[in-house]
């Protein structure tokens, strides 16, 4: 309890949200990296997924490269990259990538996949080209789940966005290990806190967008139901 009370007294210190260590601007830091690492990994994995969910093709082989991904260290992915291309933000960025792209390309098939066979029928009969299905029927009914996708990928990497730290690139990591260095442990918890913070966040706005995306039709049956 006393360890607990004194990482919110940290964070309770005005003094400590100011300054190249303070809370605010390493809050910002890791929201930024979070947000770039899951903006980059949709925008490569969710045109593959959309693929993949639609013509079914190579569904079995993304889903074993997915798993292979998923068993990757990521610590082990930072300090390769970091090796590689030194210190900043550029290894754990490309690390981050690599761990939300799997949420995210099976999000994307998952939600094209999920989408009722008749109503793809449907827009086939009234003439919509295979890419008209996909944009004006498969994506947006398969919406939530597609987001449910960037949510979990969203999870992952703001939790493990600390090791960003681990090249010097900032964010709330820089906490964390500054305070295991010199044994300061309500520094950590402080850390471990607003990433928690940050996390909690991120599952209610993406909740939200779940939430109104699904289509209205939708959303009548259920209350009918």
């Amino acid at each position: 309890m006393r360890l607990l009370l004194d990482a919110l007294a940290y964070m309770a210190d005005a003094a400590h949200w100011s300054g190249s260590m303070g809370i605010a601007r390493l809050l910002v830091q890791h929201a930024a990296y979070s947000l770039a690492a899951v903006a980059i990994a949709a925008l490569i994995g969710m045109p593959i997924g959309w693929w993949i969910g639609h013509t079914g093709h190579g569904r079995a082989l993304v889903i074993s490269l997915t798993g292979a991904v998923r068993a990757l260290p990521t610590l082990g992915l930072v300090t390769m990259f970091g090796l590689a291309l030194g210190i900043g933000p550029g290894a754990p960025m490309i690390a981050l990538v690599i761990l939300a792209l799997p949420s995210a390309l099976a999000g994307a098939y998952s939600g094209v996949e999920s989408v009722d066979p008749t109503a793809v029928d449907g827009a086939r009969g009234a003439g919509m080209s295979p890419l008209q299905i996909l944009a004006r029927v498969e994506m947006p009914l398969g919406a939530p789940i597609m987001l449910g996708g960037l949510r979990a990928a969203s999870l992952q990497v703001i939790a493990t966005g600390t090791l960003a730290a681990y090249t010097g690139a900032g964010g709330l990591g820089r906490l964390m290990f500054l305070g295991l260095k010199t044994q300061d442990y309500p520094i950590m918890l402080a850390s471990a806190l607003l990433v928690i913070a940050l996390a909690l966040v991120s599952e209610g706005l993406f909740a939200l967008l779940q939430r109104a995306s699904v289509p209205a039709g939708s959303r009548q049956r259920r209350k009918e139901a």
